[in-house]
């Protein structure tokens, strides 16, 4: 509804059935003549007054039941409450007597987020968070299936309900905001909109003031909240004991903005006492800085934070405009959490029309040897150049570069040999010798390889193989310097032959004072995407803020790191056992991560004698990780000479998938165990990959979604009686049995271990070959 019409009257514009101060009541019954009428009395004029004095009565009788009705009208007009569509979830919308919007969220009766206020601060102008009234509630329901350009299922359904609820201040010359709910069997997702009106045209947000009342001391799975990093190892304790300094300690992270001791970011992954999960985010993160929450440690209210700019302001706003959705998704099983597509039907559909280019890949990297101190990524040892002046050439090499065209062809020979798609390849350009923490705006032009670098010549080396080469752009947190020189590198990129492009964003964000996760920075990862798109370039981007579903917008968008990735075990104290089983809940909720998996020389004094540093996994649950750990983009982590030490091992990352037509969750427990099972894209093959933390336990998985009356060949890929991640990590066994839907599987993991299982059909040759599995074992 709009603003009033002067010429409809006072009350125009109020919700209907409100009734106005000019409401007057009927005085009562017609008078009865003096001295009454008695029973005996049968004058026309008694008869007459009792007549009028009953039709006096149901008048007033009518107007009371007219009134109460009007004032229940009225109530409803201002509260709202809906279910999803197969009445699991439930919302509750109202306002407070101050106008204030809240909502509650429920599930099977059971409270998930009591009564919660919401609104927008804003610089300058009124807020938009009190003094409304509800002039509109439109309820509508939606469902349609939908199809990814790839994914973990191939088919997606989109089934909610949805309340808008349009609220105008009448104090504040009538503006205008919708909060539009969508509620779905698993969740809530909702959104503040700005419609276009005379007095909200430009605006500044300078707070949100959404709020997530949780209903006890739940326990959490969380990280601090940051405003330039995501790459800490998640704490698990209760919302009480949130405290964010704790990552202070992290002194392997070199760029850190911890906001304040109780905020944490999202996504954040909870168990009530009661069994129930609840996650925590956003989706559709576009020009508006991301959001952290801040814990009340005594009344568990969390309350949104936003990454502020770099004088102190939330968001630039131009109506119409909207704010992402805020999601809340919850279960009693742990497993729904993982298999939840919320998040990704509040995006949009893919803007990118033709997605025939787009592909699914596994790749391997001159990568891994820089961080194990092989290689370096600088071709030169000195310690001050200029991008513009520096004579590349007369550069002495320091003897250990990485990215030179011999050992990028040894990395092509190897791919094209394994059936890889292609080849990474960091440092291969100029700039890298001071590249990192010296507020350098000029640091790198992504167009002059070093001298030992071929580009041309490696071009064609890699076409002949059949394997393409993927382009690095580290930035150094340089991102006008990025922004000027992007379309230029990417016209480059595909002059040679480069169709995807690892994007990196390590150190302090040059515009100074910006920080990763605020509005300038999450514009410009879109601009990246959008821009990529237009030249038919895969992109996959480092120190990026966390994902939010955009992948459906944008599917040239395979996949961010935006989380501590397994580089961290090379050089710092690591990852724990149990941070594999935590990301699935937190950063994957989000969408695909570039986490590079499959490093098979776990103890890292293989390099340099003494070096106490080492992988926190064992060798079969690196395997595992291709599973657990969706990705359209895997990488091959190690380096070629350890896959040849392990040939065996090797043979599940060339057979396993990396776009898939079903996905099951068999079973999951956050910071404790995860087993997935995926159904290979057009293919009837199924991988299942089972982790666990640091505590050994045994998993039974069943395989009674494998196609009936078909016997297929499980090749096991586990941890050895003796395996132990710290002490023991590199032993495995492999065996290989005869399977169908009725049989499960009985596997058990070692202390940091997992297991990685492909099922494939068997032939006739097989059918000789395997023996049956015996489910009773």
């Amino acid at each position: 509804m709009g603003k009033a019409d002067p010429r409809r009257g006072p009350h125009a514009g109020k919700p209907r059935g409100v009734l106005g101060s000019h409401t007057k009541f009927h005085e009562g019954p017609a008078a009865i003549p003096p001295g009454g009428c008695e029973p005996r009395r049968r004058s026309a004029r008694c008869r007459e007054a009792k007549k009028e004095t009953v039709k006096e009565l149901r008048l007033m009788v009518r107007f009371a039941v007219f009134f109460l009705l009007i004032c229940f009208s009225s109530f409803n007009a201002a509260a709202q409450d809906i279910k999803s569509p197969a009445g699991k979830v439930s919302l509750s919308f109202a306002l407070t007597n101050d106008g204030e919007p809240t909502y509650r969220l429920s599930i099977g009766g059971k409270p998930v987020v009591l009564q919660s206020r919401l609104g927008i601060e804003l610089k300058d102008l009124p807020a938009l968070t009190k003094g409304f009234a509800v002039v509109g509630a439109d309820v509508s329901d939606r469902d349609e299936t939908w199809e990814p350009v790839w994914g973990e299922v191939k088919q997606i359904r989109n089934h909610y309900r949805e309340l808008a609820v349009t609220l105008q201040q009448a104090s504040a010359n009538n503006r205008r905001m919708i909060i539009r709910f969508r509620l779905f069997d698993d969740g809530l997702g909702f959104r503040y909109e700005f419609p276009e009106q005379n007095d909200l045209k430009y605006f500044i947000v300078s707070d949100e003031k959404t709020e997530f009342n949780l209903t006890g001391d739940h326990k959490a799975f969380w990280i601090p909240g940051d405003y330039d990093t995501n790459e800490y190892a998640y704490f698990t304790t209760r919302l009480s004991d949130v405290d964010a300094t704790k990552g202070i300690d992290a002194k392997e992270i070199g760029v850190k903005s911890i906001a304040a001791p109780n905020v944490v970011q999202t996504p954040l992954m909870m168990k009530t006492s009661d069994g129930l999960y609840i996650n925590i985010h956003e989706a559709a993160l576009v020009n508006y800085p991301a959001m952290d929450l801040s814990v009340d440690r005594q009344t568990f209210r969390l309350s949104s934070h936003l990454v502020p700019d770099a004088i102190g302001n939330k968001a630039y706003l131009q109506a119409p405009d909207k704010t992402p959705w805020r999601t809340i998704i919850v279960s009693d099983k742990a497993a729904d959490i993982l298999a939840s597509k919320l998040i990704l039907n509040l995006n949009e559909p893919s803007k990118v029309r033709d997605t025939s280019w787009i592909k699914p890949q596994k790749f391997l990297g001159i990568w891994w040897e820089m961080h194990v101190g092989k290689s370096t990524w600088n071709y030169s040892d000195v310690g001050n150049v200029k991008l513009a002046t520096a004579d590349w050439a007369s550069l002495k090499p320091n003897g250990k570069h990485g990215a030179t065209t011999a050992n990028t062809k040894r990395y092509i020979d190897f791919a094209s040999k394994h059936g890889f798609d292609s080849v990474l390849v960091e440092g291969w350009n100029v700039g890298w010798e001071d590249w990192y923490g010296k507020w350098k705006e000029d640091v790198f032009d992504f167009l002059t390889p070093y001298p030992d670098f071929d580009v041309a010549e490696l071009e064609k080396y890699a076409a002949e193989r059949r394997v393409k080469l993927i382009m690095h752009h580290e930035t150094s947190g340089s991102v006008t310097n990025y922004e000027r020189r992007m379309d230029e590198a990417y016209r480059f990129m595909k002059q040679h032959g480069y169709d995807a492009v690892k994007t990196g964003y390590v150190g302090r964000i040059i515009p100074r004072g910006e920080h990763h996760d605020g509005q300038w920075m999450v514009n410009h990862f879109v601009r990246v995407a959008e821009a990529t798109s237009r030249q038919r370039i895969m992109l996959d981007s480092h120190e990026a803020v966390r994902p939010t579903g955009l992948q459906r917008t944008y599917p040239n968008w395979l996949a961010c790191e935006a989380a501590r990735g397994n580089e961290f075990n090379a050089w710092s104290v690591g990852n724990p056992p149990e941070h594999e089983t935590i990301l699935p809940f937190t950063r994957l909720m989000g969408g695909p991560m570039d986490y590079t998996p499959g490093i098979f020389q776990i103890k890292l004094d293989y390099y340099q004698p003494g070096k106490k540093e080492q992988v926190h996994t064992t060798l079969a649950k690196q395997l595992a990780l291709y599973v657990t750990m969706y990705s359209p983009l895997q990488m091959a982590a190690d380096l070629p000479e350890n896959y040849e030490r392990f040939l065996d091992a090797f043979q599940f990352i060339k057979d396993v998938a990396v776009d898939w037509d079903d996905t099951r969750i068999l079973e999951a427990e956050p910071g404790d165990y995860v087993t997935i099972a995926r159904k290979a894209k057009n293919r009837d093959e199924w991988y299942i990959g089972a982790i666990t933390d640091e505590t050994a336990r045994a998993s039974k998985i069943p395989l009674s979604y494998l196609t009936p009356k078909r016997w297929y060949v499980a090749t096991i890929y586990a941890d050895a009686a003796d395996a132990h991640w710290e002490s023991n990590p590199m032993k495995y066994q492999i065996q290989s049995f005869l399977v169908n839907n009725q049989t499960t599987l009985a596997i058990n993991l070692a202390s940091g271990g997992g297991a990685a299982i492909s099922l494939k059909p068997a032939s006739a040759e097989d059918m000789k070959k395997w023996k049956p599995y015996d489910s009773s074992r």
